[in-house]
């Protein structure tokens, strides 16, 4: 395509200077506001930092996408006044002027519904390229080329049985899925937030976040299928094979994702709470549809699918009581005063800021062993999430310094060797 066929396209008259004096303006316009926007986000991105007030940062923010719009709608205008009365024509300036409004109303729109999701660079991505393709759609409206594209797009089609579907058909029926399932998406995250700032249990706020927000998608799934004209009783079909991949091929798929509202709903598991299953030890970080993010001691991070939550053993260390008794073995000489080293086991615990005065620490004689008496001490504390051998290992060294103050040894084994000698007389 060169410059004539796409300048008769548009409709602009090559041989009439006033079009190419409109489009010189137009293209010095568009360079200037890009170079000026870029150095005013720049900006405005330095200014917002994790200080700002929210409140701050979204009008910041606000600005930063309506600036470079409103400075070229500015711009457009002048230019237009300034042609009008030096008698020139303007057509091409009147087209720019809708464009420029309907960019900055298309970007501050989308602004204010993404905030309902979480920030990420995806979301960033996502929402640059539906501001560019909205306001292609209206920017081909405005230039009244919608009714021929459309009318191309359903052209384009391929017969299937009786039904014939075209590229409009097609991409109507992608919007509208996408549209609906964005829209419940947008109301799940909102009612989300709100349940945040409320004073429900956060189990609660997590079960009703995940049961309002599949019921959002199945509803907002059917309505897409049936504005795009799709008959909902063919879905009897659809079920019936989906029950089916259920019972082989999605079983433990179903089986995790059930398990998680059962977990949610029942209170057993919680958020913060202290659990050990099989061979994991740590506390629960994040409970997810599928799987139940658990974090250890080492920062190592474990997701252990909903149903081994549901059909394994699972300690929970905080489920009614987050306090947790702790015992600790020692063993001491025969030679020893087992009252004095009972005296020094319980000033070892009490030495130590976690472990708890009510109940208060005990230490007990268990029994008379082979090498030495053996001793146990007893304590509690209520934080087993800030880790448990780390406390035995303080407590112990404790015990170690204070037996070694009051001469009180730790027995090791011993093995007595008897030789006896043969008379050499009788070896014959």
């Amino acid at each position: 395509m060169d410059l004539t066929f796409l300048l008769n396209w548009l409709g602009i008259e090559q041989e009439n200077p006033q079009s190419w004096i409109q489009i010189l303006v137009v293209a010095t316009i568009v360079v200037s506001v890009w170079f000026i926007n870029r150095f005013v986000y720049n900006r405005i991105d330095s200014r917002v930092t994790d200080d700002t007030r929210q409140i701050q940062r979204l009008s910041m923010k606000a600005f930063q996408r309506l600036f470079a719009p409103l400075i070229a709608l500015g711009l457009f205008l002048l230019a237009k006044l300034v042609l009008q009365n030096l008698k020139l024509a303007h057509d091409i300036l009147d087209i720019t002027i809708p464009l420029a409004i309907s960019l900055a109303i298309i970007r501050l729109s989308v602004y204010l519904l993404r905030k309902a999701f979480p920030v990420t660079p995806l979301l960033k991505t996502w929402e640059n390229i539906f501001v560019t393709i909205v306001w292609i759609i209206l920017a081909i409206h405005l230039l009244g080329w919608l009714p021929a594209l459309l009318t191309s797009m359903d052209d384009l089609a391929i017969q299937v049985g009786k039904a014939k579907i075209s590229l409009l058909t097609a991409i109507k029926a992608i919007a509208s899925v996408a549209i609906f399932i964005l829209m419940a998406l947008w109301v799940s995250a909102m009612i989300e937030r709100r349940l945040t700032r409320s004073d429900i249990s956060s189990y609660l706020k997590i079960g009703i976040t995940k049961t309002v927000r599949v019921i959002l998608l199945i509803i907002a799934f059917i309505v897409a299928l049936d504005v795009i004209g799709v008959d909902l009783t063919a879905l009897t079909v659809l079920g019936g094979a989906l029950g089916v991949g259920i019972g082989f091929g999605l079983q433990r798929i179903a089986s995790n994702f059930i398990s998680g509202f059962i977990l949610l709903f029942d209170r057993s598991i919680r958020p913060s709470d202290v659990i050990t299953i099989n061979e994991s030890f740590g506390w629960v970080k994040e409970l997810r549809a599928r799987y139940v993010v658990i974090q250890d001691r080492d920062g190592v991070e474990t997701l252990i699918p909903n149903e081994n939550l549901i059909t394994s053993q699972v300690i929970n260390w905080s489920y009614t009581d987050r306090n947790v008794r702790l015992k600790l073995p020692v063993q001491i000489s025969y030679n020893d005063e087992p009252e004095l080293a009972m005296k020094l086991l319980i000033e070892a615990a009490n030495d130590n800021s976690r472990v708890l005065k009510d109940p208060p620490a005990v230490a007990r004689l268990m029994r008379f062993a082979d090498h030495g008496i053996d001793l146990e001490l007893r304590l509690w504390i209520s934080d087993p999430q800030n880790g448990v051998n780390n406390l035995r290992s303080d407590i112990n060294l404790e015990i170690w310094k204070k037996f070694k103050q009051h001469k009180i040894t730790i027995p090791f084994p011993q093995r007595d060797v008897h030789l006896y000698s043969t008379n050499p007389g009788n070896g014959g």
